[in-house]
């Protein structure tokens, strides 16, 4: 948590409601940063009155404008998996006029909800990338106390025995930077040429974090590709294929959404007839009276004994 944020939640406990950067944020409009630029340029008003401090403190979105349209309600959290192709930026804009993922992403219809990245993947790079309409989700997605493991599918060019491999168990500093535990697995043993596969599973995500392992390793990436981010796969995706995530599924793995509910379905209690009790006592009384040996037919042989003939 950064000194800002720190600091935020101080500011929101002390007066019981968020700051207004954050709660315009959290609408979807834009991102924070955005909104507080909104904010100084006085295009802001809450209740009427124009408002030039993004660290203001309220309890809700209400009576908040910008350009003078109500701000809407924080939009329902989803969840999105894309496949994301080479050659695409992970941005809103590129200064450079470059291809970004938001160029590729299909249209969702006049007042869909904004959706933000999770995390990111360079420009060389494809595969799994999230996301979502809330900003708390991002947030919780992607910071490395959650804990959770990305995985990815690397081929790379040159030799490495398994030893080298097993020491990225521990974590490894590179170029003063520290590099938390990566479990680095060969997909198959046995392969012609230099190119290799390999799968590396981590939990932090620094920037270009696998191309400096495989490069402090004597390996040279050729590609690289995001298979799964916190038990969400790839699965059959298609390049530039959008797919939500069900709501079952982000409450089983993130706490968020909608518990699921049991598929089992009860069975439907019979009709009961006129007289049931007396017939249901009737047939209890028979299923008693077959018990003790009454009630069969005297052809019946069940526990009679044979009388014994004289010797």
């Amino acid at each position: 948590m950064t000194q800002s944020d720190t600091d935020d939640n101080q500011g929101s406990a002390r007066s019981g409601g968020s700051r207004l950067a954050k709660i315009i944020a959290h609408s979807g409009l834009c991102s924070r940063r955005d909104a507080e630029r909104m904010i100084e340029a006085s295009r802001v008003k809450v209740n009427g009155v124009v408002v030039s401090d993004p660290a203001v403190n309220l309890d809700d979105w209400q009576g908040v404008s910008v350009d003078d349209r109500p701000l809407s309600a924080p939009p329902d959290v989803k969840l999105y998996r894309f496949y994301k192709p080479l050659g695409a930026l992970v941005t809103d804009r590129d200064p450079e006029g470059r291809t970004t993922v938001y160029d590729l992403l299909p249209d969702m219809g006049q007042g869909a909800p904004r959706l933000l990245a999770v995390g990111r993947l360079d420009i060389n790079s494809e595969g799994l990338l999230l996301f979502t309409t809330s900003p708390v989700l991002k947030r919780k997605l992607e910071l490395p106390d959650t804990g959770l493991s990305r995985i990815y599918r690397v081929r790379a060019h040159g030799m490495v025995t398994d030893r080298q491999l097993a020491a990225l168990s521990d974590g490894v500093t590179i170029d003063e930077v520290r590099y938390g535990p990566v479990i680095v697995e060969r997909e198959t043993q046995k392969e012609s040429g230099l190119n290799r596969w390999y799968r590396f599973t981590l939990t932090e995500g620094k920037n270009r974090e696998i191309r400096k392992l495989a490069q402090h390793l004597g390996l040279q990436v050729n590609r690289l590709i995001r298979v799964s981010y916190g038990g969400l796969t790839l699965g059959s995706l298609a390049r530039m294929e959008l797919k939500e995530v069900s709501r079952a599924r982000m409450f089983e793995l993130f706490g968020v959404g909608t518990e699921k509910k049991s598929t089992w379905a009860k069975a439907k209690p019979k009709p009961k007839k006129p007289g049931h009790r007396k017939l249901a006592d009737k047939k209890r009384a028979a299923k008693d009276g077959r018990r003790m040996g009454v009630g069969r037919s005297p052809s019946s042989t069940r526990n009679s004994r044979t009388p014994r003939r004289g010797g």
